[in-house]
This record gives C-alpha cells, structure tokens and sequence, in this order.
C-alpha cells in the first residue's frame, strides 16, 4: 500500500501561520525597542547566561524493508522497475517540452493573445528565508543553523537483458 499525503486540516494550518505571525512581529517588535526596553531585572550579566541549547535533529527512519521471505516475485519488481524507468523518462521528456514552451512565454508581457491569457501570480509556496534565519541566530549568539539531510533518492538500474539460448534436451 503506498502512502498518500494528506493536506491538513483548516484549523492545523490556521494555528502554523498565526504561531509564524505572531513570532515575526515578536521579533520585529524586539528589534525595534532594543535592549533599553528591557526591564532591569530581565538584563541578566554575559556570565550569568546558560549556554545556548541545540537540539539534536530527530533521527530520519529507515523505510520498512521486505523480510526476505516476504519479496514479491521477481516478475512484479520488474514490471515495477519498468513502470518507474518510464515515468521517469516521461516525466524528462515533459520538463524538456515545458522548458522549450517556456523560453517563448517567459518573454511575453501580461496580456491577452488570441485565447492564450499570460499572467504573472505570486506563489503560494513558501520556503525558509535562510539568509534571515542565519542572521537572527547570528545575532541571538545560537551559533550554526542546524540542518539535516534529506531523504535518499531511490536509484534503479535495468540491464539488458541478455538473449536465452535454446538448449535441446
């Protein structure tokens, strides 16, 4: 059975964004006052500061791998690792297709051409801003951003199948 992601829930989305909002303008609105709006009984002397507390970065789970009583027959994982080679190579060939479309409709201005409509969106993704992460730690004396792996990339290799023989009984 494969796993297929799920978009979370309103409210688990709702919450994230709000926390992420609520800590810039934390942030910000500490940038902005400085240390002087610091009451004196929060000031704390250089040596009187434990040192900073890095967390280890959870561990990345191995996938479960098939006992080897429990391998599907060879026949399956063929016809699987033929399936991923062509849709690998299908997916390859659509980016190129894209990439060559793309060249021409890059250059166009906004507008509307015969029953093409070309308009720039902003995205809805969102990815860390890792140039700002490395400053606040940098000026929160945290020292290196922690960072981890990713997963590892699934690599299959199909050889040429060599020619049977006949052999006579």
């Amino acid at each position: 059975m494969f796993y297929v992601p799920t978009r979370r829930p309103f409210g688990g989305r709702f919450a994230s964004t709000a926390r992420r909002a609520l800590c810039a303008a934390a942030v910000r609105l500490l940038d902005h006052l400085g240390p002087a709006a610091l009451p004196a009984a929060v000031e704390l002397a250089p040596a009187v500061l434990p040192a900073p507390v890095v967390a280890e970065p959870a561990p990345v789970a191995a996938p479960v791998l098939f006992a080897v009583d429990e391998l599907p027959p060879l026949e399956v994982i063929d016809a699987a690792a033929v399936a991923f080679d062509r849709a690998g190579e299908a997916a390859r060939v659509a980016d190129r297709g894209k990439r060559k479309a793309r060249k021409l409709l890059d250059l166009l201005p906004d507008g509307v051409y015969g029953r093409v409509t070309v308009e720039r969106v902003q995205s809805a993704k969102q990815t860390p801003d890792l140039d700002r992460i490395r400053a606040d730690y940098a000026r929160a004396g945290l020292g290196e951003v922690p960072m981890r792996d990713v997963a590892p990339a699934l690599r299959v290799t199909i050889a040429v199948a060599e020619p049977m023989l006949a052999v006579a009984a």
